[in-house]
């Protein structure tokens, strides 16, 4: 059964939570990340860096993924998991339980995936260097990024 915790309901842009990039911007980032439901919002995006929240749903995962060009680094804020990397998809030889409090760095090239091993969503925030997401990039829900993603091709 998949737990729907992280499914946004209402307007997308909830508690105030949009694009405030690429303006100078202060926030509370505990707080913004906690309330966000959204599978992704991109909170602030520049030129040369973005900041995006995330709510990964239990038995749920970001997805295995790289970017050739873009370091990352993710800190949950709430939730346990497991994060896998490695040098190609097919040998994600780094793994380690992941919770609360946590920085995960992910160097560009590198394969990578976060499964939520909990029983509550996991709720982190990441940092993409350079930005990986368009500018005001809100997804409700993860297949809502597959759909944005085939939209595209």
């Amino acid at each position: 059964m998949m737990y729907n915790s992280c499914q946004y309901r209402g307007r997308c842009q909830s508690n105030g939570l949009k694009d405030y990039g690429p303006n100078p911007f202060v926030i509370n980032i505990n707080r913004a990340t906690l309330q966000n439901s959204n599978y992704r919002t991109a909170l602030w995006t520049g030129q040369h860096l973005q900041l995006t929240l995330m709510c990964i749903a239990p038995e749920s995962d970001i997805g295995l993924e790289v970017h050739p060009d873009t370091d990352q680094f993710l800190r949950i804020e709430q939730g346990c998991g497991i994060m896998k990397m490695g040098s190609s998809k097919d040998s994600l030889t780094f793994q380690r339980q992941v919770s609360a409090g946590n920085a995960i760095f992910v160097p560009a090239g590198t394969w990578h995936n976060l499964v939520n091993t909990g029983s509550v969503p996991i709720k982190l925030y990441t940092i993409y260097s350079p930005p990986e997401h368009p500018f005001g990039t809100v997804q409700r829900t993860k297949p809502d990024e597959a759909a944005a993603s085939s939209s595209c091709s």
